[in-house]
């Protein structure tokens, strides 16, 4: 079975519990670490799919971080051989920069948990047609991104307009992380850098988002076992030569 090829760009950013939906699908999964190693050469052929986690930069910020521009490369191959591929928060902005569309900063930072709206083409969307018109999710990010040429646009919040996009039938970018758990959380709240960005938003209450934990996980981790889920098995699908 090929394996699941996962873009990380920070050591505090893990695949959370797609790991355990992967493995439910029999699904290997093979971690790249672009922030320690960057390889000169990304397998798409041998893969079963593709997932480029988040992150605190910028996709802009490819001077500082140049492996951002291969990885952009990556990503339009991917897209371009109809590989699943799903991008959360910084992958969702990387794709949709590969796809060229513009990149920048939110109005405001979501950070904590937010509700989104689904529109009309997700009910007949592969993953997400199941979803409640309004669904609670976990936000950390700053950045937005207009909508890719193309794409379908499936969800919104009232302040980021951008919250999901499907390209073609097999490939998502989602804003919020729908791969979140109580300890990725708790990693991040007590992580220094991300202290340090929360400290300088005066309207987002670390507390807040603590206290919210258990009701907050207790909506979004049904949401996250059905779309992660039919992406592991879209994968599983594709990794044994399934017709998508």
């Amino acid at each position: 079975m090929k394996p699941v090829l996962v873009l990380c760009h920070d050591a505090h950013v893990s695949l959370g519990s797609a790991t355990e939906y992967f493995a439910q699908a029999g699904v290997g999964v093979h971690q790249i670490n672009l922030f320690s190693q960057v390889p000169q050469e990304l397998p798409l052929d041998q893969a079963a799919g593709l997932v480029i986690l988040g992150g605190p930069m910028s996709a802009n910020d490819t001077d500082e971080y140049p492996f951002l521009r291969v990885e952009l490369d990556w990503i339009r191959r991917a897209l371009d051989i109809e590989l699943p591929t799903l991008g959360i928060c910084l992958g969702a902005q990387l794709m949709a920069k590969a796809l060229g569309a513009k990149v920048y900063r939110n109005p405001v930072k979501e950070i904590g948990w937010y509700e989104i709206e689904l529109l009309g083409p997700w009910l007949s969307d592969r993953i997400f047609f199941d979803c409640q018109p309004r669904e609670t999710v976990f936000q950390w990010h700053g950045d937005t991104f207009d909508l890719p040429a193309g794409a379908t646009h499936l969800a919104r919040t009232p302040h980021c307009d951008r919250q999901i996009f499907r390209v073609g039938t097999s490939a998502y970018a989602v804003q919020f992380h729908v791969e979140m758990t109580p300890a990725l959380l708790e990693d991040w709240l007590s992580e220094p850098g991300f202290e340090a960005e929360l400290g300088g938003v005066p309207y987002i209450d670390p507390a807040l988002i603590r206290c919210r934990a258990p009701d907050g996980f207790s909506v979004t981790t049904p949401l996250s076992r059905r779309v992660l889920g039919r992406f592991a098995e879209m994968c599983r699908q594709w990794g044994i030569g399934v017709e998508q």
